[in-house]
C-alpha cells in the first residue's frame, strides 16, 4: 500500500465513492447523509486542506485522508484530520496506514498537535485506533450526535501532542 496526494481533478469520483458510502450509514460522521456531490470539494479539498489517498497494490483507491489547521491564525499550530477508508476495505489496517502516515506528514509540516474535534463515542474501533496512535481523550460533549441507530450518542475530543514523540 502506497499514500499519495490527492489529485482534485483525477481522484475527485473516487474519493466521493469512499466518503458517499461511509456517511450514508450516518453512524460516525457528522455529515447529513444525502450530502451533495459538489459538497465534497470544501470539505475534503477546501482552503489549507492537504488531501491523501492511500492506494492498494492494483493501485485502488482504497481509503483517504485530509489534514488542516484546525483552527485559523493563533490556533493554526494545531492540526485536524479526517480520515475515511471505502467500506469493502475496512479491516485491512487501511485506517492506521493513513493515521501514520498524517501523523509524520503534521510534524514535517511544523504542527505542535492533532486534534479530532468531534469523534463519535460508539464508533469504538476508531477511538481504540486513534489510541494506539497515542491520541487522548480530553474532552466529552455529551450527547454530541444524532446516531441514526442510537439516537443521541456521546462525541469526544481526541488530542495526540506531536512534540513528545
Amino acid at each position: 500500500m502506497i499514500i499519495r496526494k490527492a489529485d482534485e481533478k483525477g481522484d475527485y469520483d473516487k474519493i466521493w465513492e469512499i466518503f458517499s458510502n461511509v456517511i450514508k450509514t450516518g453512524d460516525t460522521y457528522v455529515f447529513d447523509p444525502n450530502t451533495p456531490k459538489e459538497s465534497l470539494q470544501k470539505i475534503w479539498f477546501g482552503h489549507n486542506v492537504d488531501t491523501f489517498v492511500a492506494l492498494d497494490d492494483s493501485d485502488k483507491i482504497v481509503g483517504t485522508y485530509f489534514i488542516r489547521p484546525n483552527h485559523v491564525d493563533l490556533g493554526s499550530h494545531i492540526a485536524n484530520c479526517g480520515y475515511m477508508v471505502h467500506p469493502r476495505d475496512q479491516g485491512k489496517g487501511v485506517g492506521a496506514f493513513l493515521c501514520e502516515h498524517s501523523i509524520q506528514y503534521a510534524k514535517e509540516k511544523g504542527y505542535l498537535g492533532i486534534q479530532f474535534n468531534i469523534v463519535i463515542s460508539t464508533n469504538i474501533g476508531a477511538v481504540k485506533l486513534w489510541e494506539t496512535f497515542g491520541f487522548k481523550i480530553i474532552g466529552t460533549t455529551p450527547k454530541g450526535f444524532r446516531h441514526k441507530e442510537f439516537g443521541f450518542v456521546d462525541t469526544y475530543i481526541m488530542f495526540k501532542n506531536l512534540e513528545v514523540d
